[in-house]
């Protein structure tokens, strides 16, 4: 079977009726796959196609996703399903016509940001399955220390794949030794994070409603987010306002953004490799400059 009348079945059974494809057009928004709009005239659906190997990578999106749906707190799209087919994988999600943000709407997306980091889960951080972060692995075993967890799992193995991809990073491991210590006074608390919230992935409905797109979920130290979200120019000022709003950050956050942020330049390093090399080499040594 087609990848197309595949994704046609999982769509008519998704909505109990037969859903014929009559239109369909490559759009942006993919980043690593390839991404369609298609419609039956009536119905408008948006989805992204990758190599099959690829489907863990879907289904963990589509699972995050209805997870932070379910905290009912901001929108994000809907999935209606994801699968393999003709050596292809897929992902179905609503179709969202996007719109422009300002200071109200901008505002509101901080407020609901706060309201699903309100989610917390009792076995501390971590998720139940791994998912990826851009096209990268990303390990979510439960752990019950935030230290432990951001060492282990992000820092430390995004500098074992650098040393892959041979990236050599002075101080590394010192810093590693020192990361459980240096978040040791900071009262972490589980929350349902994003993961990877960048201003690419942060929209708004054409009314207006605040959007969040392409999650690397898991349940972590809500700072995470608000970290990314200053690491690529950073969001407008109404976005932080209504955040601190509903809920302020606690103190010493503006000493570990640099570590949490260290996480996504180290990312990048494996992903394009080039000049994010330096600029982790940077932030490792600023961070062990206050310890």
């Amino acid at each position: 079977m087609s990848i197309w009348a595949e994704i046609q079945n999982q769509i008519g059974q998704a909505l109990g009726k037969e859903f014929v494809i009559r239109d369909r057009r490559s759009v942006g928004g993919g980043s690593i796959n390839q991404a369609y709009q298609i419609s039956d005239e009536h119905q408008q659906y948006f989805v992204k196609i990758n190599q099959a190997s690829k489907v863990a990578m879907f289904e963990a999106e589509a699972v995050g996703l209805r997870e932070m749906r379910d905290s009912q707190s901001i929108r994000v799209p809907q999935p209606l399903g994801w699968g393999t087919a003709d050596g292809q994988s897929y992902i179905i999600l609503e179709w969202i016509p996007l719109g422009q943000g300002n200071s109200q709407t901008w505002f509101a997306m901080g407020q609901q940001l706060a309201a699903m980091h309100r989610q917390a889960h009792d076995r501390g951080f971590g998720w139940h399955q791994n998912n990826t972060i851009g096209d990268t692995p990303q390990r979510n075993p439960w752990t019950e220390d935030w230290g432990e967890f951001f060492a282990e799992h992000r820092i430390g193995y995004q500098l074992q794949l650098a040393q892959r991809h041979g990236g050599q990073f002075r101080q590394g491991e010192a810093l590693l030794d020192k990361i459980p210590a240096l978040l040791a006074h900071h009262r972490a608390t589980s929350s349902l994070v994003h993961g990877d919230l960048w201003s690419g992935n942060a929209a708004f409905t054409q009314a207006g409603e605040p959007i969040i797109l392409d999650p690397a979920t898991y349940y972590g130290d809500r700072e995470v987010d608000i970290a990314m979200t200053e690491l690529f120019g950073g969001f407008p000022q109404a976005f932080y306002q209504g955040y601190q709003e509903a809920w302020p950050l606690a103190e010493g956050y503006q000493q570990r953004k640099t570590l949490y942020n260290l996480y996504h330049i180290l990312n990048h390093f494996n992903l394009f490799g080039g000049g994010y090399a330096s600029q982790a080499q940077r932030m490792i040594e600023q961070i062990l400059a206050r310890v």
